[in-house]
């Protein structure tokens, strides 16, 4: 089917449909460009092309030669820089994010989440620390591996026992997957992005996982009883019993 109306282009809607894919892909790019620290990257990529195009016209050879070289292995540069943000863009493509999630939202069994709720305001009353993340459209089976299985029900008992002082399983984080304490003990990569000096292994910890996936992680701190909040590489800090939930439920519900 042709559109007449715009004349000499002779639109069809093959194009109409490939003008609209691309438009959507090029929104959530940018989308998820802004969320992370690419974009800096990307305006010194964009500074180096434009010396280098005002080096070529102005005849400053030396230069231009130098960033000639750069430039040509543009493609091995980008996946260098990138590679976080690539592998969580994918991940959350094969995750089916960016389509199911935005038209349906997030579903599933949120009945679990006052008894972590209750178990972090426990341990922090008590100066106790822990470390817990809810898995949501990124599995993290990977990071399950590296502790100790469990496939548990989650109760409140149990989560505060896993993290009680000199239990073997206290120093790991605990990964909830589809409802249930998938494993214990688990060590996750640390944020390397972190510069305040009071945050300790676990704020970075969480930090860590919610920045290679779409994770949730819960962390006490042993040191200031305090409880906070890990979402996409970002800290919210000093949540109290009224917060928590709510936090926590409009993270587990968001939609992209």
């Amino acid at each position: 089917m042709d559109f007449p109306w715009f004349g000499a282009l002779n639109i069809g809607w093959r194009d109409v449909l490939d003008i609209a894919v691309a438009t959507t892909l090029f929104y959530y790019v940018i989308a998820m460009l802004k969320q992370t620290r690419a974009v800096t990257a990307i305006y010194g990529l964009l500074l180096l092309l434009i010396l280098y195009i005002v080096s070529r016209l102005i005849g400053l050879n030396t230069i231009n030669w130098l960033l000639e070289g750069i430039l040509s292995s543009l493609f091995l540069i980008v996946i260098i820089i990138f590679q976080r943000d690539i592998r969580q863009a994918l991940s959350s493509l094969g995750a089916h994010r960016l389509w199911l999630n935005h038209f349906f939202g997030r579903k599933g069994d949120s009945s679990y989440i006052p008894l972590i709720c209750g178990a972090a305001m426990h341990m922090a009353q008590r100066k106790i620390g822990a470390l817990i993340v809810l898995e949501r459209d990124v599995p993290l089976g990977d990071a399950a591996q590296r502790g100790v299985p469990l496939d548990a029900a989650i109760s409140m008992e149990l989560l505060i026992s896993i993290f009680w002082p000199n239990s073997p399983l206290h120093d790991g984080a605990v990964i909830i997957s589809r409802g249930r304490i998938s494993a214990a003990g688990c060590i996750l990569p640390l944020s390397t992005a972190v510069t305040k000096r009071d945050y300790g292994t676990r704020h970075r910890a969480a930090l860590g996982i919610t920045e290679e996936s779409d994770a949730l992680a819960v962390v006490v701190s042993e040191e200031r009883g305090a409880v906070a909040v890990a979402l996409e590489g970002k800290l919210t800090t000093a949540l109290d019993a009224v917060n928590l939930p709510r936090v926590i439920m409009s993270a587990m519900e968001k939609t992209p």
